[in-house]
């Protein structure tokens, strides 16, 4: 009869087998992709990073997934995967707000994984000038949090920009209090981004009213000097934590613990229909009565969607507002195609920011 300990070694060895053969299929894929890859080149097609392909495969296998593996791997293993292999035939460059380590730089590594190059940058607007001089493929960039409302520099950006939305990362939000303080009492400075400062609002002034406030560019600048400066402490993510070498002291110290930030993918061309769509545009109307009212009558004529619309002055025209407005689908829906058509001949200008997979919540 078989022991325990001899029925643990036939597993291991079971488990090492398999492994052995999932590395022989890794590398038979990335043969394919790499084969892919030169017919691409040979065809001189403009398109070497196919995001709707990458959505596709995603939503296949989640679907054909027997279990006792959880879904819920299946896209970061797979992303991976998919990440290392495209690396093979190009490494794409991907602009971030920086340093290392800020839910920017998070949300790009959840989108496009590691084995990617990422271009950090100071500003939105030096992601999206990466991005239109070439420099980058991509830019990762916030356009909303839950709590604090929309980003209104990255709308801005869109008004004379020509790029494209091309992806959605709906990322979780959460903040750690890191120093190299055993006690909070000993912390007298804390440094981080003014958003992350608001969201922990409540929570500061409950736990360290004596410390003094001081913004930092970003979550990530804020771990790195509280990494070297005594009796401080700075506000950012787990990940922070890890990259910067700073201990936690207490998780999750913001206000709402339903704290969700919005990042939009931009690049040169947005993708093809994935099945589980949005389209982003921007309209500005001529303000009278009613105008409001009639570029929103034909979405509901055509039984469109919308899911978010907000207003910003139009800069250089006082008193002038551009929409941006969110819809469900894609803008080759015959429904949506339809109704932008009869807006666009009533509004001013009509501009489609990019129509894009929609993004699941990673936590």
């Amino acid at each position: 009869m078989e022991t325990k300990k001899n029925r643990l070694r036939t597993l291991r060895d079971k488990i090492d087998a398999i492994d052995d053969k999932l590395l022989e299929l890794l590398n038979s894929r990335a043969e394919c992709a790499m084969e892919v890859g030169r017919i691409k080149k040979e065809q001189q097609s403009t398109r070497f990073h196919v995001l709707e392909r990458e959505e596709a495969i995603y939503k296949r296998l989640i679907e054909n997934n027997k279990g006792p593996f959880p879904s819920r791997a299946i896209r970061p293993i797979f992303r991976e995967i998919i990440s290392a292999s495209l690396s093979l035939e190009k490494v794409l460059n991907i602009a971030c707000l920086g340093p290392e380590a800020t839910f920017c730089h998070l949300a790009a590594i959840h989108q496009f994984g590691e084995a990617v190059n990422y271009v950090q940058t100071r500003s939105v607007p030096e992601i999206f000038d990466e991005v239109e001089r070439g420099r980058a493929d991509y830019g990762v960039v916030p356009i909303e949090n839950s709590t604090e409302g929309v980003v209104n520099l990255t709308l801005d950006m869109f008004v004379e920009s020509p790029l494209q939305i091309c992806a959605e990362v709906m990322l979780e939000i959460s903040h750690c209090l890191l120093s190299n303080c055993e006690n909070l009492a000993d912390i007298r400075v804390v440094y981080s981004h003014p958003q992350a400062l608001a969201q922990c609002y409540n929570w500061l002034s409950k736990n360290l009213a004596q410390a003094e406030i001081k913004e930092t560019f970003s979550t990530a600048i804020a771990a790195k000097t509280a990494k070297q400066e005594p009796q401080t402490a700075a506000i950012a993510g787990e990940f922070a934590s890890k990259i910067y070498g700073l201990p936690i002291c207490k998780l999750r110290i913001e206000d709402n613990v339903q704290n969700y930030t919005r990042f939009w993918v931009v690049g040169g061309q947005s993708p093809g229909r994935t099945g589980s769509d949005k389209t982003s545009v921007m309209v500005s109307i001529k303000d009278g009565v009613g105008a409001l009212h009639e570029l929103l009558l034909p979405f509901a004529d055509n039984n469109v969607n919308l899911t978010k619309i907000e207003s910003r002055p139009f800069r250089g025209k006082a008193w002038e507002y551009i929409f941006f407005i969110d819809i469900e689908g894609h803008k080759e829906d015959e429904n949506i195609k339809n109704a932008l058509e009869a807006v666009s001949a009533s509004s001013q200008f009509l501009k489609i920011l990019g129509s894009y997979p929609k993004g699941v919540h990673i936590v």
